[in-house]
This record gives C-alpha cells, structure tokens and sequence, in this order.
C-alpha cells in the first residue's frame, strides 16, 4: 500500500482564550459556563462565519479558529474583543469575560478536522503572550494585512517562541484605526524602555554570584513597578550574562531606549556598586554613578539607583509607585543576604538545594522573623519537596504567615496553590494560582506551579501553556521542559513531546557541567536519554545519580520512568515499589496520570500499588477532614 500523504495547507490561524478563567468558574461555575455558551453561540459563531472562518475545536476556555484570509483573521479577531468587551459592560468586574487572542499565517499539517504544526503552535504562543483584551498577531500577518484593515499596529520587537526555530516579530492591534497605508516601523521604541544587563560581580569570590544576581533582579523588580518605564524581562538580559557585549547592538535587539549595566563588589561588610546608563541609539552616557556604602545601606542605595535612573529618563515617578519602591519586605541587610542565597539554592530545584534553601530561609527569619518573602521561598519548597515525601510540611502553612505580612506575594499564592491542589481543594487551589499570575505572569515560580497543579488535574493544554513560560523565564530550569514532555505524550503529540525532552536534556548537560554531583538532573536526563532511544548512556546517567545520591524517593521514580522507556517494566515497579511508600499519599494522583508510566498500567503488581496508594490516600484525606472539623 501506498504511504499515506502528509496535507499541508497555509491557513491564518486565530487562538483565543478567557483570562482568569478558573477565576471565574470558582465564583459562579454555572453562571460562567451559561455565558460562555451563550457568546459563543451569539458572538463567536456569527463572527466567524461572517468573515468565512471555520471553528477548528474549542477547549474549555479556548478556542481555535481557521481561515484562509489573513485579512479576514485579523478583523474577525478585532470585531470579537470589541463584541465580548459590549457584552461585558456593565457587569462586575469578577464577572466580565475578557479574552487573550493570538494571530498567526503559516503552515499547518491537517489530520481530519484537526490542525497541528508551528502554523498552529505560534497562534497560540502569541495568545499566550497577549495582554488581556488585546490581539497580539505575527509578522507574517502584519505584512498581510497592513494597509488592508482599520487598525493600527504596534511593534513589539522579536520574542523567541519556544520550539521555534527563529525568533517571531509580534505586533499588538491598536484600538484606534490606523491612518491610510502601512504604519511606519521604527528603530527605536516610541515609549521610554531599559534592559537592566547582569550587574558584574567583582568581589574576587565566584560565591558571590548570587548576591551580584539579587541586586540586579531587584533593580528590575523596582523599575517595572514604574507605569513610565517599559522594563526587559529577567530572562531575557541573563542571557547576556558574562559575555563582552555592544551596548548599541542590544539595544536594537531588545528594542530599548536605554541599557544599564553595572557592577558590584561585595566584601567586607561594604557594598560598592558602579552603574551606567546609556542611550542605546547613539551609545553615550546618560547617567552614571558609583556608591560605596555599608551593607546595612543596602535597601537606601538601590532606592537611590532606581530614583535615579527614572529622573534621568525624564520619567514620571507617582507618590505610589515611589512608595511601591521603597516597601521592603525586611529592612535588616543580614536577612536579606541570606533571603538572596536561599533563592541561589532554590532556583537549582534538586532535593538537596532545596532543603539548603529552607535553611537559609530560616537562618533569614531568626534574624527577621516577619520576613515575608523568606516566608514564600520557605512555603515554595516545601510545596517542592512535600509531594517526593522529603518534608512533612506542604507549604501551605508557611504561604498563609507570608500572606498575612504581605498579601501581595505572587511566590506564596504559588506555593498555596500547590498545597491546597494537594488536599484535593481544587477551586481554591485555582484561585491561589490565579491570583499569583495576575501579581507576576513573568515569575518563572509562579507560572511552573500553576503548570504543576494542572498537570496534576489532568488539564494538559494548560499545563504546557503555563509551563512553556516558566521554560522562557529561566534559562536553567530543566524541569518545567521534563514536564512539558509529559504532557505532549499524554496528548498523544510524540513528536513534540521528542522535541522537548531534547530541550531538557540540552538544559541538564549545561547543569551537569557546572555542578556534576547534581544527582536529580542526571536522573531526569537518563529518562529524557530513555525516551530519545540512547538507552546506554540513559543507564550509565542513572547508575551515577544512585551512585551520588542512593536514597532518595524522587530520583528513583525517576528511575522508573527511565526503565519504562528502556522497555524494562519489572525493574521499574521495583523502583516504584521502593520510593513510593516514602512519598507523600497524593502523590498517587500524579502516578495515575504520569504518561511516562502508561505503559505500565497493565501490570499486576503495578495495579497493586495503585490500589495501595489509593487507599492510602483515602485514610490521609479522612484524616485531614477530622483535624479540620
């Protein structure tokens, strides 16, 4: 029989989704399913069969529509934000539906009346990325399209899409119409932007990396909280991190008005830190200064910097926003360095970094026991280590104390969220989430706990959503790209699932070169190795890693994931028969819906652990409901 032919077709594809949708649907459930139907059926339908689209499918709260004309995606796109924003006046602001939509032109693989493919996938990245209420369309589109509909466009600069080849210029759709013709593009940004690159560490001690790293994140933090000022994303300038750079040539990369770099040196009970700010357009000095002060100065002097450097933007700086800046969650320097190592540690995600974290975090809170962000970073990993049975505590307890200190803290509503997931709590669970991604939707921790707890609930698409982010917003995290991969298998789309175990395993060589004894990467690694089909070098990872680190639960489930992929189902139930005793009860919830396990699931003796686990489950949340009645 002849092989089947592979269609392709280059189609315009339009992905949209309801913001805070899990939001919703724990406030009125019913009533948010009634109105959803009700705009699909009087706004959705119409619009897109008015400007000849076809609806791909919809799912949950999203939706994936198909055309053949950019044109006619793009203004179908227009008219349904205008159409859902009508339908919402009026209404309280926990009951408006607001979507995210996303535009793209490419080509598309066709199975049935389902469409795959990058076509596909960078619609969705761009709805991803879009601000509620807005259309965020790809170049492709915009060079279709301009001239030919009634809207404006504004550059938003080239942003890499995870698991695409090359970076993609995304523009967002104007609400004002545009003027007859294409709108000019710009070199320059027209509002006043910065890149804040890697402050240097000079204090002669590589281990003071971290607290080079906290200064520059925090500088960050406190420029973003200025409305005048547009400020580049963490992720993105660590990427320059310890290469000679063209301060000009990442300015029009990044497409910003302004470049600070600088340098700190941290010893001896002083900090001195020298910071330049430069026009990236022609290259000269806007500002520059150099402090030396006290440790004990520390919070003064990068009120100063970050004052500083808004007068020389000829920025506005609001009574608010200064008083935003100025809000420490600790005014003791002490705490706050080792508040900056527990982050170093946390950030390396393995079993033993994560417990040096508590230990710092703890150390941090005996010298300033209302330290509300030590509080978060404590509940985050122990939400982290709970479920792999390394710590009694679920983090919810410690989420709940930072809470009380500071009810803005995006890490504690992340780490809540887990926890409440956890104890089967699922629609607070998902307001926990919820609220943590409206205070920071580019916290790296914020957006791989949400992935986690819906990966936990079964809801994959979201899942890989939330977890592509965290992938984006932290170059070393290697685990989140694990994740993904386990979500595109259960999806049955191997092919992707392939294309992030690469990515993985291309994240843990890195880590493994800096830190060879990192017993957990190499284990993950041996099951990213497992499923690529390198089966010896997937054994050789795992037979080091048990060496490294013989006795913990987490690395030998992983195991038995890697002796899954290697086709060995006998050895890897007694991998799971040893680790999951010592791991917390819910985490059978996690092994009925692994898809590294599924070919497992006719197994007797691993049909034997379900039902162990499962009833083990039942007598701990029985347990839970008399100590909360």
């Amino acid at each position: 029989m002849a092989e089947e032919r592979v269609q392709r077709r280059l189609a315009a594809i339009l992905a949209a989704d309801v913001v805070g949708y899990s939001r919703l649907m724990q406030v009125d459930e019913a009533g948010t399913l009634a109105s959803l139907k009700v705009r699909r059926g009087e706004i959705l339908g119409p619009l897109v069969r008015q400007h000849q689209g076809r609806i791909v499918k919809v799912m949950g709260d999203g939706v994936l529509v198909e055309f053949a004309s950019a044109v006619n995606a793009v203004a179908c796109a227009v008219e349904l934000q205008q159409a859902m924003a009508s339908a919402s006046d009026g209404l309280p602001e926990d009951r408006r539906i607001v979507l995210r939509v996303g535009v793209n032109l490419g080509d598309v693989l066709v199975e049935g009346s389902d469409l795959y493919g990058d076509g596909v996938n960078i619609a969705a990245r761009l709805q991803a990325s879009a601000e509620p209420g807005t259309v965020f369309v790809s170049e492709t589109v915009f060079n279709h399209v301009r001239g030919k509909v009634q809207v404006g466009f504004e550059d938003l600069g080239e942003h890499s899409l995870k698991n695409i080849a090359e970076p993609v210029r995304i523009y967002k759709v104007s609400r004002a119409a545009a003027v007859a013709g294409a709108p000019r593009r710009t070199d320059r940004p027209s509002k006043i932007s910065i890149a804040v690159l890697p402050f240097t560490n000079l204090s002669g001690d590589p281990e003071q990396e971290y607290f080079s790293d906290g200064i520059t994140e925090d500088i960050i933090t406190d420029l973003s909280k200025v409305s005048a000022v547009s400020v580049t994303a963490r992720n993105t300038v660590f990427a320059f991190k310890g290469k000679a750079v063209d301060v000009s040539k990442i300015a029009g990369q990044l497409n910003v008005s302004h470049v600070l770099e600088g340098s700190v040196r941290n010893a001896e009970g002083r900090v001195r830190i020298s910071a330049q700010l430069i026009d990236g357009k022609v290259g000269d000095h806007v500002w520059a200064e150099r402090y030396d002060r006290d440790l004990k100065d520390i919070f003064a002097l990068q009120d100063d910097i970050s004052h500083s450097i808004v007068a020389a933007l000829k920025g506005k700086l609001l009574p608010e926003e200064k008083e935003a800046i100025e809000t420490r969650s600790t005014h003791n320097p002490e705490a706050y360095k080792l508040y900056l190592l527990a982050r170093y540690y946390q950030r390396q995600r393995s079993t033993r970094n994560l417990q040096i974290a508590i230990r710092f975090c703890h150390r941090a809170l005996d010298v300033d026991p209302n330290y509300a962000r030590a509080w978060g970073l404590v509940a985050l990993c122990q939400a982290m280590l709970n479920m792999t049975g390394r710590s009694e505590e679920t983090g919810l307890s410690a989420a709940e104390r930072a809470l009380a200190l500071d009810s803005g803290l995006a890490e504690a509503y992340a780490a809540k969220g887990r926890a409440l997931a956890k104890l089967g709590r699922v629609n607070e669970a998902l307001a926990a989430h919820e609220e943590s991604l409206r205070l920071e939707p580019d916290s790296n921790d914020v957006r791989h706990s949400f992935g986690l707890t819906c990966q936990l609930l079964g809801r994959h698409e979201e899942a890989i959503v939330h977890m592509e982010c965290a992938t984006q917003l932290l170059d070393t995290d290697y685990l989140s790209p694990g994740l993904i991969c386990q979500s595109y298998n259960s999806l049955g789309r191997h092919d992707e699932a392939r294309s992030s175990a690469r990515l993985e395993l291309e994240r843990i060589e890195r880590e493994i070169s800096l830190r060879p004894d990192n017993a957990n990467a190499m284990i993950r690694g041996a099951v990213a190795l497992a499923l690529l089909g390198e089966k010896e070098r997937a054994r050789e990872w795992a037979s080091r890693g048990l060496t490294i680190e013989p006795d913990d639960p987490s690395d030998q489930y992983n195991i038995a994931c890697a002796f899954v992929y290697m086709n060995e189902p006998d050895q890897a139930v007694d991998h799971l028969a040893s680790c999951l005793p010592r791991m917390s009860a819910e985490l059978i919830l996690w092994v009925k819906q692994d898809s590294d396990l599924i070919p497992l699931h006719g197994h007797s003796r691993f049909q034997a652990l379900i039902a162990t686990g499962e009833a083990r489950l039942a007598a701990a949340r029985t347990e839970q409901a008399g100590e909360h009645a």
